[in-house]
């Protein structure tokens, strides 16, 4: 571990969390973001439940006619936002987080009419709140910045038309991440996989080329496939390999600090890449966790300048250790690789040196248990199939997991085995898969179930 390492990460974790809390104007117990204020899919709230009744936690509100779609609500200062179609529509709504009335819906643009029947209902992103605006990323690549208060457009772009991006299989699902004036987001393009844009204007601010650098199998045992940044791409098809397909792959991007360096960590259509927030250069590059599919939707973990990232399709998931070489610059050092964690879309969490999450693709899983240094299997759910494939996060010691038939789970974690304390059945439950993540905030837990968002109070009384 370099100096700039442990000493510096609690640190640094601390500094970006309260960053990002005044950035959005947010209370601490909100949810202003995909996976939450750090994105890690772990609230800082206290006092919740630790275990149900038998019929679940109380209902507090549920509202009906938000329109088609998974994407999950954001909360912050009093309103809720999410994205939805409706009619021949995408758009955004707001409504009140107290009885969840609708306070204002404003267009996006026509509905876009995705090919791939999975998802198909309606946008997956999560809008971002920062401070009195909202970002937010359609289905088929317009990114745009509204007032917070009322929906009023501040300004819009198009990753097709500005960056020349190829809209993916299952179209733009990545939520926007704001970052100190920044926007980073991931159109795909032949020059720009990812950009950063000024988060007032919209102007381009850098854009990132991330090459195609899948190698070949290496010869005996050579665990490290990482690589630094700036290594070429194999020769053919568009620049970077990709041959016409898109770079951008379903993930949302997270914000780090290494070496005293801020980056921007992404898992794209091909790579786990670390990009300077400064200027958008490629610090370095990893591919293990990217399956040969190119769907990739698992947001990415770092803790103790080590960085965790997982797909399904027969990939698994990587844990790398950032470094710095003699000769300068940054290198991902593989400390383990695993298929015991292949995870679809459900998310990860790390809790007391464990990671949980889903283990599975199509076919269905479980959710598993894994030890976060080694990659050993703890535990899973594989014979006894109680927490089947679903979506998770971390609140109050207490896991919260939507198994994709819709029952909601809360779990203890335990590094022996898995200890449940309650679940319930949802009312209204449509028939599409549950793939919208729960998420909690001040005191209540939202679940939304396409044309239908309910909330649940798991205050402790």
């Amino acid at each position: 571990m370099n100096r700039a390492g442990s000493g510096n990460s609690l640190l640094a974790s601390a500094v970006l969390t309260l960053s990002l809390l005044l950035a959005c104007g947010a209370r601490a117990a909100d949810w202003p973001q995909w996976q939450g204020p750090d994105r890690d899919s772990v609230s800082k709230e206290r006092g919740l439940l630790q275990q149900w009744p038998k019929e679940g936690p109380p209902l507090a509100w549920k509202v009906k006619g938000l329109g088609g779609g998974d994407s999950a609500p954001s909360i912050a200062r009093g309103k809720i936002y999410g994205m939805s179609n409706r009619g021949d529509a995408e758009v955004i709504w707001c409504f009140s987080e107290e009885d969840g009335k609708e306070l204002w819906s404003i267009r996006l643009r026509k509905a876009f009419a995705q090919q791939m029947s999975q998802g198909k209902e309606g946008p997956g992103c999560t809008p971002t709140v920062d401070g009195d605006r909202l970002y937010v990323i359609g289905l088929g690549g317009d990114i745009a910045c509204l007032q917070a208060a009322d929906g009023k457009t501040l300004w819009q772009r198009s990753f097709t038309r500005d960056f020349g991006g190829e809209i993916p299989t299952w179209s733009y699902r990545e939520s926007p991440l704001v970052d100190g004036d920044q926007v980073v987001c991931t159109p795909g393009g032949p020059e720009a996989t990812i950009v950063a844009l000024n988060k007032m204007t919209g102007e381009t601010v850098w854009k990132c080329q991330v090459p195609d650098l899948t190698p070949a199998p290496p010869a005996g045992n050579a665990p490290d496939r990482g690589r630094p940044g700036g290594a070429r791409g194999r020769p053919g098809g568009r620049p970077g390999g990709r041959g016409g397909r898109s770079g951008a792959a379903y993930a949302s991007a997270i914000a780090i600090d290494f070496n005293e360096q801020r980056q921007y960590v992404q898992l794209t259509a091909t790579s786990l890449v670390g990009v300077a927030a400064s200027d958008g250069r490629l610090l370095w590059q990893y591919d293990k966790p990217a399956n040969g599919s190119h769907i990739n939707c698992t947001t990415p973990l770092f803790h103790n300048n080590m960085v965790f990232a997982s797909s399904a399709y027969g990939a698994g998931g990587g844990l790398v250790e950032l470094r710095i070489p003699p000769g300068g610059g940054v290198v991902p050092r593989e400390i383990y690789f695993t298929k015991k964690l292949q995870n679809h879309h459900g998310g990860v969490v790390l809790y007391d040196g464990r990671l949980y999450g889903a283990h599975g693709g199509n076919e269905g899983g479980n959710i598993v248990c894994l030890d976060f240094k080694t990659g050993n299997v703890l535990w899973d759910e594989r014979d006894e199939r109680r927490a089947k494939k679903g979506s998770i996060l971390l609140a109050d010691n207490r896991l919260y997991y939507r198994v994709e038939d819709g029952t909601m789970l809360l779990i203890e974690p335990s590094a022996t085995e898995y200890v449940e304390r309650g679940r319930f059945e949802q009312p209204d439950r449509s028939r599409a898969p549950a793939w919208s993540h729960p998420v909690i905030a001040n005191g209540k837990l939202y679940m939304r179930d396409q044309d239908v968002l309910l909330c649940y109070d798991v205050k402790a009384k």
